[in-house]
């Protein structure tokens, strides 16, 4: 049987500045009524970007060491969304960062082409490392470089993508959160992603709804419980819309479904659900025994639910 596993507390690092959606959406082209609905609809105010003296990498490094808290791991495990960004196009970022992070003589597996479920993926692969080496830590880091192009970092009628990034460690025994389980699900109709035409993406809007809804439940019942049992809802960050639409079809209430990052960071790719995580545990949300559902949805069409529970803050 695996060992039972959990996750540490959250490292997020953003950038020095944040920058409105609506300047974004102006440089690419968008339209006036596309802008207003992002603005009065989604509620989409700030998205995270670096500033010119900024790079991502160092964000990775930040927050794998705060994840780490000076120790080590014998793997890390890097899930992204986009497969072109600046510091993977100078070659070498694992060594460098495995370098930076006094880890280099651990394993660097990156993990992608599941676009912003790729983060919370990353657990279940941790999970099975462990399974073998259960006394070993996994160094999990999230993100991507939204910025690093303004029309790919609009997703159309949806998000903006941002810069922030994340790291946490999973380990066996007790930590922060007790990981119960996670639930992955996917709509191969929708693999043109970005391509689609416009009667595909309107049929995806739709799905991803349902879709959304039907591997939560999924989720919450491989792990013996049903959505009654849920304390809180950490999502992906994309808009206020599509959650309203989700809490009313899965019966959970709006104010279990945390909202509170939308209009200040929106959406960063795989990176949302966690840093929604921190977010709850930073102003006090979160009591021991809390049960959480930590939901992510991607174009292409992914869709992954981790089920974690709080425990005891050390």
């Amino acid at each position: 049987m695996p060992p039972a596993i959990g996750l540490s507390k959250v490292a997020v690092q953003l950038p020095g500045r944040s920058e409105p959606v609506q300047d974004i959406l102006l440089r690419a082209g968008r339209d006036a009524m596309e802008r207003k609905m992002f603005a009065k609809i989604h509620g989409l105010r700030e998205s995270p970007t670096l500033a010119d003296h900024e790079q991502l990498e160092d964000l990775f490094v930040a927050a794998g060491r705060a994840a780490l808290g000076g120790g080590t791991a014998g793997l890390v495990l890097y899930g992204h969304t986009m497969l072109t960004q600046e510091f993977g196009l100078r070659g070498g970022f694992p060594d460098r960062v495995r370098s930076r992070l006094g880890l280099s003589g651990s394993r660097f597996f990156g993990l992608s082409h599941v676009n912003c479920t790729s983060v919370l993926r990353c657990l279940d692969f941790a999970g099975r490392y462990l399974a073998r080496h259960p006394k070993d830590r996994v160094l999990v880091l999230g993100g991507d470089h939204g910025s690093v192009h303004d029309v790919a970092r609009v997703i159309p009628g949806i998000a903006i993508g941002g810069d922030g990034v994340v790291g946490l460690t999973v380990a066996a025994g007790r930590q922060r959160y007790r990981y119960l389980g996670g639930v992955t699900g996917r709509d191969l109709r929708f693999h043109r992603n970005m391509r689609m035409s416009p009667r595909e993406a309107e049929e995806f809007s739709r799905v991803c709804c349902d879709e959304t809804v039907n591997t939560l439940l999924k989720a919450v019942a491989a792990v013996g419980m049903t959505v009654d049992d849920l304390d809180w809802v950490l999502p992906h960050l994309s808009n206020r819309m599509f959650w309203g639409s989700v809490s009313r079809r899965a019966g959970i209430p709006r104010e279990k479904v945390l909202l509170d990052l939308i209009p200040l960071c929106g959406h960063n790719f795989g990176a949302d659900a966690l840093m929604a995580l921190d977010h709850a545990d930073r102003t006090g949300r979160l009591r021991p025994g809390d049960r959480c559902a930590l939901v992510s949805v991607a174009q292409g069409a992914y869709f992954h639910t981790a089920i974690v529970e709080v425990e005891e803050d050390s």
